[in-house]
């Protein structure tokens, strides 16, 4: 899979299971979600859904997809794959496909993820995949995991997590303008603002703060760790295209 997140949360496996597989749950944590609603289903189906992600106020994306889950093992792993589609012209993302891991430990369980998707929009969508939009949703899935983290572990709400963020980041802009500004008063040089400008945005985030940078965000090797990196999920090779 071309992304990868992953990240342990110490938290019951069914709380895990439903803040991930409940659609209203999922959807509050997420931030590359802003709907997820399950649509009716025969029994003994795959789940199909449809998803909307608001760019802007008066701009919504939306698309649709398909998933399945299932739990099995002496060790009580569990895993979701799913297929997911986007027809409207100006999603950047054609289709894709992608699972999660549910893996326990005794620290925890290993929540991890691996997806992949084809853009659209020809050479112009794959430059601005490659620098911009990829490296954005890798950020966004690793922040969004350590956002659920914080809410499986801490009690710390998605909404109160959003909230720390942006006040975070506010006050890092304020000590950086106010940076600038004392050296501007003092005369000196701008070189001289660069070291405290960049120490500010190095400062780790607080802890009830989610931060992507405390996921792992490249797999495993196999010497590295007892638990091995895994392919995507036979699972995800019954689920039709969306």
């Amino acid at each position: 899979m071309g992304l990868y997140v992953e990240t342990r949360i110490r938290t019951e496996m069914d709380t895990l299971w439903q803040r991930t597989q409940d659609p209203a749950q999922h959807q509050r944590w997420d931030l590359r979600f802003s709907e997820i609603d399950y649509l009716p289903r025969p029994p003994g189906e795959p789940q199909r859904f449809r998803y909307a992600v608001r760019i802007l106020p008066f701009l919504t994306v939306s698309g649709t997809g398909i998933s399945a889950g299932e739990s099995g093992g002496a060790d009580g792993r569990r895993v979701s794959v799913l297929r997911f589609a986007s027809a409207h012209p100006l999603s950047l993302l054609a289709e894709g496909s992608g699972y999660w891991r549910y893996v326990p430990t005794p620290d925890g369980i290993r929540f991890l993820t691996g997806y992949d998707y084809r853009p659209r929009w020809g050479r112009f969508g794959a430059v601005a995949d490659r620098w911009v939009f990829r490296p954005l949703m890798g950020w966004a899935t690793a922040w969004s995991f350590d956002r659920l983290r914080l809410w499986c572990e801490h009690g710390v709400s998605p909404a109160r997590s959003l909230a720390h963020g942006v006040a975070e980041v506010a006050v890092r802009l304020l000590a950086v303008a106010g940076v600038l500004a004392l050296t501007a008063l003092l005369e000196l040089p701008a070189v001289v603002a660069l070291l405290p400008t960049g120490l500010l945005f190095l400062v780790p985030p607080l802890p009830r703060t989610p931060a992507a940078r405390r996921c792992l965000r490249t797999p495993p090797g196999r010497q590295a760790t007892s638990l091995p990196t895994q392919p995507a999920p036979a699972l995800l090779a019954t689920l039709e295209r969306p």
